[in-house]
């Protein structure tokens, strides 16, 4: 599956949340799933900043080409706007065991 990786991102330390969510997108992948790390657009934003709302948008449409949402722990009100979207969408939330592919 293509899985969304869900989780806090602006709300502390942002290396450590880009950590934890890179983290959890390798468990995903050692599962034999396809993980997408939002996070990671915040390489891009130090580079070329954009508004927080652009950003949510952006992830937003790649939400909607995956199977299923990973929600890490935490608080994270975009986590929690992006795990609306994906329950609006009919998809499967996780929050801790996944299915390994076989």
């Amino acid at each position: 599956m293509k899985i969304y990786v869900a989780g806090q991102y602006s709300q502390g330390n942002l290396m450590e949340n880009i950590r934890k969510a890179v983290e959890t997108g390798d468990w995903l992948m050692q599962l034999g799933h396809t993980p997408f790390i939002p996070h990671l657009t915040g390489f891009w934003d130090m580079l070329k900043p954009h508004e927080y709302e652009t950003w949510m948008q952006y992830d937003f449409e790649w939400l909607k080409s995956c199977d299923a949402v990973f929600r890490m722990p935490g608080y994270s009100p975009g986590a929690d706007r992006e795990v609306e979207l994906a329950k609006s969408l009919g998809m499967t939330i996780y929050y801790d065991a996944v299915p390994e592919v076989k």
